[in-house]
């Protein structure tokens, strides 16, 4: 008899599961074999080289970014924008009560944050928190993600996803629905624009230093777009970089036009398995986070030339040292990599790659 009952109960369950509705509505998706890690995306543990900064005082810090006095900041996990010193000294400056990601200096020295909470935000230097821009074109931001100034003031950002929130990412991914965009604020018309629609997880952003056109990543189809902003194809996009060995999240560029995209892991396997089979996916968006397909721990930075062809590569094979890498920022000689869930920042000399010291 007690079997029975089990076998009911497990019926019962089952059904229930089954009959529940899916949080997504799936669409099929064919993605191409991942590239095999060979060449310039061959594995090394050059990222185990770095110093680590503020190690154990900071969780999660997405990016970062260096004022003019020689101070970091970053964006943690529990809202706040944290300033390291060059003395070593962490200070918790102020709390955005969101969730801040991408951020950069205006020529002002204000601080423009992208938060996935909030919005596009401009923090003076003396703490007071302005929200710039909360939707474009009637449709709210769910997600504001990176943002990247141009030389005219003009600030570039990205909403990653107009239906998920960024607790909610993995949603995003097995849904496959192109939910992001690339968006223009002007400080002038006070206004955001959508300059790129129907992109899949809209991410980081960078503004190329001739000005001439920006990179978006599209992170969940692996790869890099190009618009440009202008010359004889302003308005026009085409792919920057394809088929890249994970999902590429920040970028930013460096004095000799070097773009360096961080990518929090290498491409999952049972990821695009199931990305053909819409109705197994809907199902997967149904179970717990427990059983969701997990990132692998791994450290990864790729560095790109203007064509879009891979120069050189860091990598952390154990991802013990620097993993799940969400930006990485060139500054006076020195790369600096956030993450999204981590407890530390990475720092690494230029000269400390093999190719690349002799150029800086």
């Amino acid at each position: 008899m007690k079997w029975m009952v089990g076998l009911l109960v497990v019926f019962l369950l089952l059904g229930s599961f089954l009959l529940t509705p899916s949080p997504v509505d799936s669409k099929a998706w064919s993605p191409p074999a991942p590239p095999p890690l060979t060449g310039p995306i061959a594995p090394n543990e050059r990222l185990r080289l770095a110093d680590l900064l503020a190690r154990g005082q900071v969780y999660g810090p997405e990016d970062t970014v260096i004022s003019e006095d020689g101070v970091l900041h970053t964006g943690t996990q529990d809202g706040y924008i944290v300033r390291v010193f060059p003395d070593g000294r962490v200070e918790n400056w102020l709390s955005t009560d969101g969730r801040p990601l991408g951020m950069v200096f205006d020529n002002q020295g204000n601080l423009i944050v992208a938060d996935a909470w909030k919005g596009l935000l401009s923090i003076s230097p003396d703490g007071k928190i302005t929200v710039l821009a909360r939707e474009a074109e009637g449709t709210l931001f769910r997600f504001t993600d990176d943002v990247d100034i141009a030389d005219d003031g003009r600030i570039y950002f990205t909403d990653a996803s107009s239906k998920f929130r960024q607790p909610e990412y993995l949603l995003d991914l097995l849904e496959m629905r192109p939910h992001g965009r690339l968006l223009r604020y002007s400080p002038k018309t006070g206004k955001a624009e959508v300059l790129l629609g129907n992109l899949h997880f809209a991410n980081g952003v960078a503004v190329s230093p001739d000005g001439d056109y920006v990179l978006v990543n599209e992170t969940w189809k692996y790869r890099i777009l190009r618009y440009w902003i202008r010359g004889p194809r302003a308005g026009q996009a085409e792919v920057f970089a394809d088929n890249l060995p994970g999902f590429p999240d920040n970028l930013a560029v460096d004095e000799q036009g070097r773009y360096w995209v961080a990518f929090p892991t290498l491409r999952n396997q049972k990821v695009d398995a199931m990305h053909p089979r819409p109705w197994l996916k809907d199902l997967v968006a149904k179970l717990p986070d427990s059983l969701k397909p997990t990132p692998q721990e791994y450290g990864l930075v790729i560095a790109f030339d203007r064509d879009g062809e891979v120069i050189t590569s860091l990598h952390d094979t154990r991802g013990t040292h620097l993993q799940e890498i969400t930006s990485v920022n060139p500054h006076d000689g020195n790369l600096y990599f956030g993450s999204l869930h981590n407890d530390r920042i990475g720092r690494l000399p230029l000269q400390a790659i093999p190719g690349l010291g002799e150029s800086n």
